[in-house]
């Protein structure tokens, strides 16, 4: 499975004090020193933590692959269209939002339609692609139709979840969907709000191909370094054991 790092939490603090520091490329290199596949950001419209230009230094810096996070708004697939990064995954966005608050809303043809024109684009770049959907599977039907390479689940509800048994739900409803993905012919990532806690039940479904982690392990860092921070999660997914979560069924977190 691969670990896919998403350093944009880098380019908040340094936002913070509108300075140089720290830099969110520097933050990619020790991330891939760490074992990162792949480095994730978010260039949303407001611009609010990575820049452009971050991404610009990023693609032609980093070693391992670039996974660019963007709306489906005309300017800014415009903009990850120049940059040609390895993957692009479409994500729906709201400003006043603090983080991705859910999946993409798949339920219209006039909200597929921006979508269909922005994977045509990138796929004619030779962009491989994602759309960030709810485990759900009529969403999943919508973004085969579409035609994207990929889907990244959308793990916010199962991180947030309280108790085994919501949590083991949830973990049911994600195994479900992504079994559902793969026998559509799409390749099946996830994310959003996975921890050093609660990442092994979702890294142990055999389906999902890659994760993308930010947030815990920026927050790691702060105590024990990027480096080790990577290190540490990329060695707790890749023991994870490799069976499908069952109804009722639990997996434990593996200490750190």
């Amino acid at each position: 499975m691969r670990l896919y790092i998403n350093i944009d939490h880098v380019a908040t603090v340094r936002q913070a004090r509108m300075t140089d520091e720290p830099d969110p490329v520097r933050a990619a290199v020790l991330a891939e020193l760490g074992g990162a596949d792949g480095i994730t950001v978010h260039q949303r419209v407001d611009q609010r933590h990575i820049s452009p230009r971050d991404v610009r230094l990023l693609q032609e810096t980093i070693r391992t692959g670039l996974n660019l996070e963007v709306s489906s708004a005309d300017d800014m697939v415009d903009f990850a269209v120049a940059v040609e990064p390895t993957a692009v995954t479409l994500v729906p966005e709201n400003r006043e939002e603090v983080t991705t608050e859910g999946g993409l809303d798949l339920s219209s043809e006039a909200a597929r339609q921006p979508l269909s024109t922005a994977l045509r684009r990138l796929e004619d770049r030779g962009i491989r692609t994602s759309l960030f959907i709810d485990p759900d599977l009529e969403a999943i039907d919508h973004a085969a139709a579409l035609q994207t390479d990929a889907v990244e689940l959308h793990t916010g509800q199962y991180a947030n979840a309280l108790g085994h048994p919501g949590r083991g739900d949830e973990l049911v409803r994600l195994a479900r969907a992504a079994e559902h993905a793969h026998g559509t012919g799409l390749a099946v990532h996830a994310g959003h709000g996975l921890t050093y806690e609660n990442v092994v039940p979702v890294a142990a479904l055999p389906l999902i191909e890659e994760l993308n982690i930010g947030h815990s392990v920026i927050s790691r860092a702060v105590l024990v370094g990027l480096e080790r921070a990577v290190r540490e999660m990329k060695e707790i997914v890749a023991a994870a054991p490799a069976r499908v979560a069952r109804p009722g069924e639990w997996l434990p977190p593996l200490g750190f």
